[in-house]
C-alpha cells in the first residue's frame, strides 16, 4: 500500500514541477501575478518547481522517503491553504499556476483533492515510520 502512496506522490511532483519549467514562460507570469510582494512572487517562481522536483526525488529513496512525505505535507498544506482562502474569495483576483489538469479543476475540488493528498502523504509517512 505505501508504494501506491509513494508512486501518486511522486508522480504528483514530477508533474507539477516539469510543467512549471517546460511552460515557464506562462508560470513565471502566474507567479509574478499573484496577490503578494513582486520580490516574494519572484523567488516563489524559481522556488516552486525546484522543491516540488527535490520532493518527488526525496520520496524515490527509502533513505530519504520519510523527508519527501514531510515536504509533502508542508507544501500541500500551503497550497490547500492558499486554495482555500482563493475558495472563499479572500483575494481581489483569482490566479492560478496549477499544472495542467489540475488547472481545469474548480476550487473546491482543487481543494479537497489537496486535503486528499496530505491525507495519503500523512498514511505513507505513518507507513514509512513503521517501516523501522
Amino acid at each position: 500500500m505505501s508504494k501506491i502512496f509513494n508512486t501518486i506522490l511522486i508522480l504528483l511532483w514530477t508533474y507539477t514541477g516539469l510543467d512549471k519549467l517546460i511552460r515557464w514562460d506562462a508560470s513565471r507570469k502566474a507567479f509574478l501575478n499573484q496577490p503578494m510582494p513582486n520580490g516574494l512572487e519572484e523567488v516563489l517562481a524559481y522556488a516552486v518547481p525546484i522543491v516540488e522536483l527535490l520532493i518527488a526525488l526525496l520520496l524515490l529513496f527509502s533513505i530519504t522517503r520519510w523527508w519527501g512525505y514531510l515536504g509533502s505535507i508542508l507544501l500541500l498544506t500551503v497550497f490547500t491553504t492558499y486554495v482555500g482562502l482563493i475558495w472563499v474569495g479572500a483575494f481581489p483576483r483569482v490566479p492560478c499556476n496549477c499544472a495542467g489538469v489540475i488547472d481545469s479543476m474548480g476550487w473546491a475540488a482543487h481543494f479537497w483533492m489537496n486535503l486528499g493528498l496530505i491525507g495519503v502523504s500523512i498514511v505513507g509517512m505513518r507507513l514509512e515510520s513503521q517501516k523501522d
